[in-house]
């Protein structure tokens, strides 16, 4: 017999136990120390603003900005790191060892190039590069003040986002793109990585436009290290929402 053929009051009743049955395993999460963290949801942009403040949505922030020319027009485009503002969101973690208010906000990274007859164009909204913080034993990859620094910056006509890292290791990643043809596509990658146990250090420098790769490793207690270059196997260049998590990303590929 399907669900749908139980009379009206026997289709509540299973309702409402499975209800009572969600919510008592809820409870049962929380009195375990388990944190509940609420779904990550992303509102669409304007996809055209005369300030940087009109990107922002409504239960959103404006956590950072910069400027810089992007598509070498010598006009100055914007870079915005928007993060949701919901008290729903900011969790107990208390149970996993972090602090009472633990903010798991998520971000959207937004592009957006100068426009001709004023204001700017959004040209990327990108919800993954930078990772939602989840976890209170590991450091917010945008922390402009941890152990391994992350943030955003415009260098010579290039976005880089530099994602910092520190827990049973340490370290930072700095993903670089350029805008070509309206699409921002990773053509750097550079690395730090400690095993802070062993004091290993591991530094990768990647250029995708060359193909070419240097590896340095060694130790933080000397000054020996050993070079290679080497060159990678990537097919095309990629753009920002193939990326993924940028702390996740597979280098070489």
């Amino acid at each position: 017999m399907n669900l749908s053929d139980l009379k009206p009051w026997r289709t509540g009743a299973v309702m409402a136990l499975l209800t009572l049955l969600s919510c008592r395993a809820g409870a049962a999460a929380e009195a375990a120390g388990d944190m509940v963290i609420p779904p990550a949801t992303y509102p669409a942009l304007m996809s055209h603003a005369p300030t940087p403040e009109a990107f922002v949505p409504e239960g959103w922030r404006m956590e950072s900005q910069v400027s810089g020319d992007l598509n070498a027009d010598r006009q100055a485009d914007i870079v915005l790191v928007l993060r949701q503002n919901a008290p729903g969101n900011i969790v107990d973690a208390r149970g996993r060892g972090g602090p009472e208010r633990f903010d798991t906000n998520p971000r959207i990274l937004a592009v957006a190039v100068a426009a001709a007859g004023g204001g700017y164009d959004l040209v990327a909204e990108n919800h993954t590069l930078i990772g939602r913080t989840t976890e209170p034993s590991q450091q917010d990859p945008l922390d402009p003040d941890g152990v391994q620094a992350g943030g955003i910056e415009i260098v010579r006509g290039t976005l880089r986002v530099t994602l910092g890292y520190f827990g049973g290791a340490m370290g930072h990643r700095t993903l670089t793109f350029r805008l070509r043809n309206q699409q921002l596509l990773l053509i750097g990658y550079d690395s730090i990585h400690v095993e802070r146990s062993r004091g290993s250090l591991d530094q990768v420098s990647i250029n995708y436009l060359t193909r070419r790769m240097k590896r340095t490793t060694g130790t933080i207690s000397s000054d020996a290290e050993t070079v290679t270059h080497s060159a990678v196997q990537s097919r095309r260049l990629l753009a920002i929402d193939e990326v993924g998590d940028g702390l996740a990303f597979e280098r070489a590929r």
